[in-house]
């Protein structure tokens, strides 16, 4: 279909529009985390890496990353376990409450961040857990298990089981059906969906103010801790930057492993 001149015009300066609406606040904070000066001032007058040098040496910042990496790890894990065999479950039994269980595990997405963190916040009390890491880890894996469910259910619908089938007749057991025919198919749909849960849990901070404990901060915390102090926004500023880019990263390698093998042929001719 051949779109008027007028309307394809007017779709690009849209679609440039929206992408411009998102990305220049993000590109601004890029640039201010080169700002040789304390102070955010516009237009920035000189350059500096010196706040990236002070931000990988400061021991809080560090620690934090750490800490992030650890519980989206941690999450990632978890997730990937409890989300895949519900996938399974789901998809390949019939029995009553299916339809309730698959909206029950999908509803922890559209749920404000501050419910689920205090509902968990409140069962961690009430059941006398500490709070620190593996509290932050079950908390961000309330929400890192749906990304696994859907990518997982996903696959599995398009995955004929003719194949399973044939497996089965030719004499394999269930693990070695599973092992040889099934896990291959979705394979790469539990990788996607796990680089994307880890990039949900590494951002998280809403969730995780809840379900933190006094001794140990994610990098989000850092950042929302020490925003407000001016001594600390340059290095605030690097923080962000490296949150966007541990971030962006197992978004796009997802995006490549579940990117349609046509598509990107044909992007590269």
């Amino acid at each position: 279909m051949t779109l008027p001149r007028w309307v394809s015009i007017a779709l690009k300066v849209t679609t440039v529009g929206v992408l411009a609406f998102i990305y220049i606040p993000i590109g601004i904070i890029i640039m201010y985390s080169f700002n040789a000066s304390k102070v955010a001032t516009w237009p920035i007058e000189s350059y500096t890496i010196d706040w990236y040098v002070k931000a990988f040496n400061d021991p809080g910042i560090r620690s934090a990353v750490l800490a992030s990496v650890e519980a989206g790890v941690g999450a990632t894990a978890l997730s990937l376990l409890l989300g895949s065999l519900l996938a399974f479950a789901v998809h390949r039994f019939s029995f009553f409450g299916r339809q309730a269980i698959a909206f029950i595990v999908i509803l922890p997405l559209a749920l404000p961040g501050i419910v689920t963190g205090l509902a968990l916040n409140t069962a961690f009390r009430a059941i006398g857990i500490d709070f620190g890491l593996m509290t932050i880890i079950i908390g961000h894996a309330t929400f890192c298990v749906v990304v696994i469910y859907n990518n997982a259910v996903a696959r599995l619908r398009r995955t004929s089981r003719s194949f399973e089938e044939a497996s089965a007749d030719l004499g394999a057991d269930t693990f070695t059906t599973f092992r040889r025919v099934t896990f291959p198919a979705i394979r790469t749909a539990l990788v996607a969906g796990a680089l994307l849960a880890f990039a949900l849990s590494f951002d998280e901070i809403i969730v995780t103010n809840f379900t933190s404990g006094a001794g140990i901060q994610t990098l989000p915390l850092w950042i929302f801790n020490n925003y407000q102090r001016p001594n600390q926004l340059p290095l605030v500023n690097v923080a962000a930057v490296l949150v966007l880019i541990i971030s962006i990263i197992p978004v796009y390698l997802a995006s490549r492993l579940t990117a349609d093998p046509t598509s990107i042929a044909s992007s590269r001719s």
